[in-house]
């Protein structure tokens, strides 16, 4: 074997760990909340396992599109504030089908985004900390529920707890998903699973959409906001950080036309990766950046395989104790909202209006049916206006 096949051999081993541990770490981190996501809005066992095995499909076929198509090591990730959000918006008063119509919604915005270069840059121009502060705030809610459930389970929970801090000092990047090992050990030698976990390929269920008009604006603008703000915008910032020019407009057109796809069968909606996609980007993966993109063959055969058996995993995860499942979503939350306070507080100009948006949506408010994501929002970009309009009279 020659020196330059040993090293070909070699890359594509980094290339598939790498790969390896991104979907690892997309899937095990946050599918419990993409799960309570879609539960919230009504929907059943089998439209739960269905959502978990679409958007594993989903995230498959997108970015080996885009990754093959540019040769860039583009990675699309389901959006998991993009599932709080739909969480702290349902109160139980959405219905499936109506949660539908929003992400199809959603998904139709995303394209337009993409299509149309004005909104592209109206959604760039709004200040990032007031879209960061509607993300804090709707993840507040979940991180709060860890302590509530650390007293009712301690000896479940507590453990929990304190390895997700330990295990953040020393591999940040595996907290969440050797926390939700630890989980299902506990499950299973403490007070066992809640139910029978279910084995077999996983059927897609399809369910046509409601179209109500509160609820696309309550639930399917803020979705859209929110996955512009917290997924695609990172994840085209990693890769620039990367050395990558990333195509903008194909990339939301194509993850919004899969959303839009793939809503009917449970998808809320796909998008840019951001914290995943460092994993794969990087010289770790392979030494030449005009090689890593090839990561996207293992990523994708590796996402079909979770996607053939979500409904076990669903099972398997959605089978641990309530007060485990409360705990690993906090947790798994609990970084992305400490990145959203930071940086709602970073810009003192915007600070005063970022504080209104996160007050307004952490309130959990319902206003003639729409949600306190909205709300929050628009409170937020009316005081920041304002205060613009204000500043630019005086001067």
């Amino acid at each position: 074997m020659t020196d330059k096949t040993v090293a070909a051999s070699s890359h594509w081993a980094s290339l598939t760990s790498a790969a390896t541990a991104a979907v690892i770490v997309g899937f095990a981190s946050t599918i419990l909340v993409v799960i309570e996501g879609a539960r919230a809005v009504g929907a059943n066992a089998a439209q739960q396992a269905s959502t978990a095995a679409i958007l594993c499909f989903a995230m498959a076929a997108a970015s080996l599109y885009l990754a093959v198509r540019h040769r860039m090591p583009i990675m699309v990730a389901w959006s998991t504030p993009g599932s709080a959000l739909i969480i702290s918006s349902a109160h139980g008063a959405i219905t499936w089908p109506e949660a539908i119509g929003a992400f199809i919604f959603a998904g139709v915005l995303m394209v337009l985004t993409g299509l149309v270069r004005p909104l592209e840059r109206a959604i760039e121009r709004m200040p990032a900390a007031i879209a960061a502060a509607m993300l804090a705030g709707v993840l507040l809610r979940f991180v709060l529920a860890v302590p509530g459930a650390t007293l009712a389970s301690p000896l479940l929970v507590g453990p929990l707890v304190i390895a997700f801090f330990a295990l953040r000092i020393f591999v940040p990047m595996y907290t969440v998903p050797v926390v939700v090992g630890l989980g299902l050990l506990l499950a299973l030698f403490g007070s066992g699973f809640t139910h029978e976990v279910q084995l077999g390929i996983t059927p897609l269920t399809f369910d046509l959409p409601q179209w109500n008009w509160q609820v696309m604006l309550s639930l399917g603008l803020p979705l859209y906001l929110v996955t512009m703000a917290s997924q695609n915008l990172p994840g085209f910032a990693v890769l620039k950080a990367n050395g990558y020019s990333a195509p903008v407009s194909s990339c939301l057109t194509v993850t919004g036309i899969t959303s839009i796809i793939c809503a009917p069968f449970g998808s809320h909606a796909v998008n840019m990766a951001a914290i995943t996609a460092s994993l794969v980007a990087g010289p770790d993966a392979h030494p030449d950046p005009q090689q890593r993109w090839k990561m996207i063959y293992p990523y994708t055969a590796l996402y079909i395989v979770f996607g053939l058996a979500a409904g076990t995993f669903v099972s398997l995860l959605g089978a641990l104790p309530p007060d485990i499942i409360t705990a690993v979503a906090g947790l798994a939350l609990f970084g992305p909202l400490m990145g959203g306070m930071s940086a709602m507080v970073k810009e003192p100009s915007t600070l005063e209006a970022a504080l209104v948006t996160f007050l307004v949506t952490a309130s959990g408010i319902s206003l003639y049916g729409v949600g306190a994501a909205f709300w929050g929002l628009l409170a937020g970009l009316l005081l920041w206006g304002a205060k613009q309009a204000l500043t630019r009279a005086r001067s």
